[in-house]
C-alpha cells in the first residue's frame, strides 16, 4: 500500500487539502495500475517511506527536511506521516547532525540524514572520516553504524561554489564507506533501501540534476520486488549495470555522467560505432567483474565523471582497467571529467561539465585503424 505523501501543491496551500488528498489518492490508484512516469526525487522519497513503514528504528533528520520537506523537497510529507519524533529538523551544523547520528545508530536506530547541498558536508567531514567510517574496525566488528548520509552532488542545475562540488572521491578514498550513487527512477529506490538496510555507513550520492528525471516505473512492483528475501533478490550493491550494449568502445560512468554517456552512445550510432555504456552504480564496493568483461570485449574505455580527474573515482577506475585488461587494450584509455578548477559560475559551467562533443572526441581519439 503506498504511504500517503503530501503533495507540493498542498504544502504550498495552492489547493484544498481534500483537493489535494483526492489527487494523492488518484496517484497512489494510478501507481497500481503498472509502470506510470516517476521523477527521481519521488522514487526517493517512496524509497524512506516504505522503509520507515518497514522498521520503526528508521528515522529521517537534517536541515529543513521536516516542515519544508528538503530544498530538493525529497522528504516532503514524511514529517507528516510518520511525526516529528521520526523526520524532523536540525540546527545548521553539519557535524553534529552527523555526531548525533553515530549516537543514534550505536544505540540501535538507522538514521538517514541530508546534507543538503554536497560542499555543505565538508563540517562535517572530521567527523564522517574520524568515527562514521572507523567505528566498525575500531571496536573489532562489535558497533556497527547502519546509517546512510545522504548527499545531493554534481552540477548541472545552475548553482554556485558550494553548490555543486562532486565530492565522492573524499568518501570512495575513506576506507570503512560505502558510496552509492544512482543513475536512474528504478535504482534510486533500490539503492536507497539497500542503503538504509545496510549494516555499514553508507555515503548515498544523489545526482541532484537528476531529481526530475523521469522513467515509467511501476512502484509497487519495486515494492514486491525489495520485499523478497535477500538471498532471493538481486542486490545492486556492487553491481555494475550494462545500461547500454555495443561492440566497438566502453563508456564508464556513474551516477550524473550515465544520461549523458548514454547520449553520446547515441550519437555515435548514428555516425556508424557501437558504443557499450556501463554504469558504476555503487562505487564502494566496485564491480571489478563487469567493467573487466566490457572493456576485454570492445577492447578501449573512456571514463567520464564530472568531478576533477586528478586523484580522482575516474583515476581509479583507469588503473583497475589498466591492471585487469592490458592485454586486451587496443588503445589507451581515455578520461572526459570536469577540469581541474574550482567550481565555475553558472553560465560557465557547460563549458566545465563533460558533454557529448568531448566523450566523442574522446572517442575519436582511441587509435581506430580507419
Amino acid at each position: 500500500m503506498s504511504p500517503t505523501i503530501t503533495t507540493s501543491s498542498e504544502a504550498n496551500g495552492n489547493v484544498s487539502s481534500a483537493t489535494a488528498r483526492a489527487a494523492a489518492s488518484a496517484a497512489a490508484n494510478a501507481e497500481e495500475a503498472g509502470p506510470q512516469p516517476v521523477t527521481m526525487a519521488k522514487a526517493l522519497n517512496t524509497a524512506m517511506a516504505d522503509a520507515m513503514h518497514a522498521d520503526d528504528s528508521v528515522l529521517v533528520f537534517g536541515e529543513d527536511v521536516g516542515m519544508l520537506g528538503g530544498v530538493f523537497r525529497i522528504t516532503d510529507g514524511l514529517m507528516k506521516t510518520f511525526g516529528e519524533q521520526r523526520c524532523f529538523d536540525t540546527p545548521l551544523a553539519e557535524s553534529g547532525i552527523v555526531g548525533m547520528a553515530v549516537g543514534m545508530a550505536i544505540n540501535g536506530m538507522r538514521p538517514v540524514i541530508e546534507m543538503q547541498f554536497d560542499a555543505f558536508a565538508y563540517p562535517a567531514f572530521e567527523q564522517i572520516v574520524s568515527h562514521v567510517a572507523k567505528m566498525h574496525n575500531r571496536t573489532k566488528g562489535r558497533v556497527k553504524l547502519p546509517m546512510v548520509i545522504r548527499v545531493p552532488y554534481a552540477g548541472g542545475i545552475g548553482g554556485v561554489e558550494h553548490h555543486c562540488d562532486s565530492s565522492e572521491s573524499y568518501y570512495a578514498h575513506t576506507a570503512g564507506l560505502k558510496v552509492y550513487t544512482p543513475a536512474t527512477v528504478a535504482d534510486a529506490y533500490r539503492m536507497l533501501r539497500e542503503a538504509i538496510d545496510s549494516d555499514d555507513p553508507v555515503m548515498f550520492m544523489e545526482p541532484k540534476k537528476l531529481y526530475w528525471s523521469k522513467d515509467l516505473v511501476d512502484l509497487d512492483a519495486l515494492r514486491a520486488e525489495y520485499g523478497r528475501q535477500a538471498d532471493g533478490r538481486e542486490a545492486t550493491e556492487g553491481r555494475a549495470a550494462v545500461a547500454r550494449s555495443g561492440t566497438d568502445a566502453t563508456l564508464i560512468a556513474y551516477g550524473p555522467s550515465v544520461p549523458t554517456a548514454l547520449a553520446a552512445a547515441a550519437a555515435a550510432a548514428e555516425e556508424g560505432r557501437s558504443l557499450e555504456v556501463i554504469d558504476i552504480r555503487t562505487i564502494v564496493p566496485f564491480d571489478d567483474a563487469t567493467v573487466a568483461a566490457s572493456v576485454r570485449k570492445t577492447g578501449r574505455a573512456v571514463v567520464i565523471a564530472e568531478a576533477h580527474g586528478f586523484a580522482s573515482v575516474s583515476s581509479e577506475i583507469v588503473a583497475r582497467i589498466q591492471e585487469r585488461c592490458f592485454h586486451y587494450l587496443a588503445a589507451p584509455i581515455r578520461r572526459v571529467t570536469g577540469f581541474d578548477v574550482p567550481y565555475p559560475a553558472p553560465k560557465l559551467e557547460h563549458h566545465y561539465l563533460p558533454g557529448v562533443d568531448r566523450i566523442l572526441d574522446a572517442v575519436d581519439d582511441l587509435q581506430w585503424e580507419d
